[in-house]
Parts: structure tokens; sequence; C-alpha cells
């Protein structure tokens, strides 16, 4: 385990929203298009690179389409032009099945994804779907980032790579420290098994966390060398314990702290050239 460069810049993306929270948990939840455009302009001129983008259907509920994500992507772009990369999610949350997820994000090409590793593959036979779309995500030149919930999975993805299935050097990932439950917070110590020795390592890798802890989570990973993600989808509170006033806020608080650090946030184009850096 090595600390990061003493002045290498930080990645910061910004969730804001998730499938699941809603206006009565904080009224700052941006849910349509405006509402993530504007959410978007404030955490970029916080410090944030990147916005982790969910939708949602005309009664608040989680949604994966092509045409709400088209217009949410071209409402932020109308207010922050291409100063932040634009990421969907492809999140199932029970709902959708890998044919249903991989079709909406063919539909929309967007810059950039995250998918869960555990969603895309329930079985081994679930392999040559996952891989089929992996290559058609590098020839349309649209960024993944692997989402893992546990270390086993970093295994099973390094697996993957080492078998040809995965068509990036050294792919992006997200450690997630914690689960969506009740009460949950996470520690800085969550992310220790993630980067064990016996543990495959990823050269770009980013993390989240839940609960007040957040910041805490995040900047002990940049400092490890790592990217970070924070915002409404995992977390409502400032590291004092009260709510915070939106999400940029907890990118603007996230930022401070790393600047104290030595740690600048990295820009959108700054991190396209970093993904750039990895393909084959």
């Amino acid at each position: 385990m090595t600390a990061a460069a003493p002045d290498r810049p930080v990645a910061i993306a910004v969730a804001p929203n998730g499938g699941r929270r809603v206006k009565a948990e904080h009224p700052a939840i941006p849910l349509d298009a405006l509402e993530l455009a504007a959410t978007a302009a404030e955490c970029l001129a916080a410090g944030a690179s990147m916005i982790h983008v969910h939708v949602r259907d005309a009664e608040g509920r989680h949604l994966l389409d092509a045409g709400a994500y088209r217009k949410a992507i071209a409402a932020i772009r109308a207010e922050v032009g291409d100063r932040l990369i634009v990421q969907i999610t492809t999140e199932a949350l029970g709902i959708y099945q890998p044919e249903h997820q991989i079709a909406v994000l063919k539909a929309t090409r967007p810059e950039a994804a995250s998918l869960a590793l555990r969603e895309f593959l329930r079985s081994p036979a679930d392999e040559p779907l996952f891989a089929e779309f992996l290559a058609w995500l590098r020839q349309e030149q649209i960024m993944p980032q692997i989402i893992l919930y546990e270390p086993t999975e970093a295994v099973r993805l390094s697996e993957l790579q080492r078998r040809g299935l995965v068509p990036w050097r050294d792919v992006p990932v997200l450690y997630v420290l914690g689960r969506h439950t009740v009460g949950q917070t996470s520690e800085p110590t969550d992310l220790l098994p993630f980067l064990a020795s016996d543990t495959p390592r990823f050269r770009h890798w980013s993390l989240c966390a839940f609960g007040r802890q957040e910041a805490a989570c995040v900047v002990a990973g940049a400092l490890l060398g790592g990217h970070i993600r924070v915002g409404f989808e995992n977390n409502l509170w400032k590291p004092d314990g009260s709510v915070a006033a939106g999400n940029a806020e907890l990118v603007g608080l996230t930022a401070a702290i790393l600047a104290a650090a030595g740690r600048k946030p990295m820009s959108a184009q700054q991190l396209r050239k970093l993904w750039a850096g990895i393909e084959d």
C-alpha cells in the first residue's frame, strides 16, 4: 500500500441523487433534467470533474431509459459544456436485467457509464455477453467504471482481465465502502481489504462511502492513491454531523480538505487524458 505523489490531482465525481432518495429526505436532491443540470454547474464550480447520473420516472422512481438519459445529458451539457464528464448508471436496483441495461446504454451512447460487476455476472454463463458488451464499449470509446462491492469481486475482475475478456489494460473501478442500508456509516478502515497485498490492484481506482464519515473515507482513499465520489446518493451529512445544503457543499468541503493536504481537484480534461492512458 503506497501513498499518492504529493502533487497528484484527484478526480472528484459527484453522485447527486442515486435511485432511491426522494425529496422528502432532502429538498435539494435533483430528480429531473433541469435540476441535474443546475446541480452539475454548482458541483463543477466546487471542484467536481464528473457527475454520476441517475434518472427517474414521473413518480420519481428509478429508471433506465435512453430518452430520459439523453434529455438529462443535453441539459447538463447546456450548462457546463464538456467541463464535466457525464457518467450514467446502469444500476439494476432489482428491476432490470443485463439485456435491458446493455440496450439502454447502447441507445444512449454516453461518454462514460458505471457497471456493477455482480449485476452483469450473475453466473459464469453471463461471461460471453459481458465480454461482448465490454468490447462494444471499447469500440465506441465509452469508458466504463466497474463497481466492486467486495475484494472477491476485484479477484474476479482481475481473472477476467487475465483471460482477455476485458479489453483495457487497466479498466477504472469503484470500490464501494458499505451498503444501502438504514443507518449505514462507512469507516476509512473499510477500504483496507481492497488494498490488501493479496487483493488485485487497479491503477485507476475510486471509492465512495456512506454516512457522515464519507469525507474521511474518501480523503483517506485519495491520499492512498485513489480518486473519489461524494454526494447525496450515499450521504446527506457534513463531517460535523449537520445536513449539507446541497451536493456542491459536499464536493466543496471535500475539495477543501484535499487542498489542505496538498491535493488539487482534477479537471474533466485531465481525467479524460488519464483514461486515454489506460487504453491498449
